[in-house]
């Protein structure tokens, strides 16, 4: 019993670290975080007991642990401010920042299709700058720059 509980407090774990780090919108969802957890650790103990080695075991967890969270919005962002906006702030700030800005480019996001490969997509500039030109409306709304 106790391995079995230290291997679904293993996917736990590394499910909310990705979430925190990349989904901050996502990372207190404990309902998301218990299915994904729940399912990871099942296809990790059937893969086990079907004679897969560990590694595979693990591999085919993670798939399903990380399923459809390789491309983050809030990590778009965050790269947006850090790169086009960082004197605007103080490292402290790019975050919190960040993660107000979630919402005001949320309406961009919906007009591409966000698949797990996005990023290396040609949308990805047009995204890009898009949430560039969003973000500098709002600074010189709100900031009064």
């Amino acid at each position: 019993m106790d391995i079995l509980l230290k291997n679904l407090s293993y996917f736990r774990s590394n499910l909310q670290e990705l979430l925190y780090t990349n989904y901050p919108e996502k990372a207190y969802d404990s309902k998301f975080i218990s299915q994904r957890s729940n399912w990871a650790f099942k296809a990790y103990e059937g893969a086990i007991q079907g004679k897969n080695t560990e590694e595979e075991a693990e591999r085919i967890a993670n798939s399903i642990l990380f399923e459809a969270l390789y491309f983050s919005k809030f990590n778009t962002i965050f790269q947006v401010v850090t790169y086009e906006f960082d004197t605007f702030f103080v490292d402290e700030e790019i975050r919190p920042f960040s993660l107000k800005m979630l919402n005001v480019c949320d309406d961009i996001f919906k007009k591409y299709d966000l698949t797990d490969d996005f990023a290396y997509s040609t949308d990805y500039d047009y995204l890009y700058n898009d949430i560039k030109a969003i973000i500098s409306e709002w600074i010189k709304k709100n900031l009064n720059l």
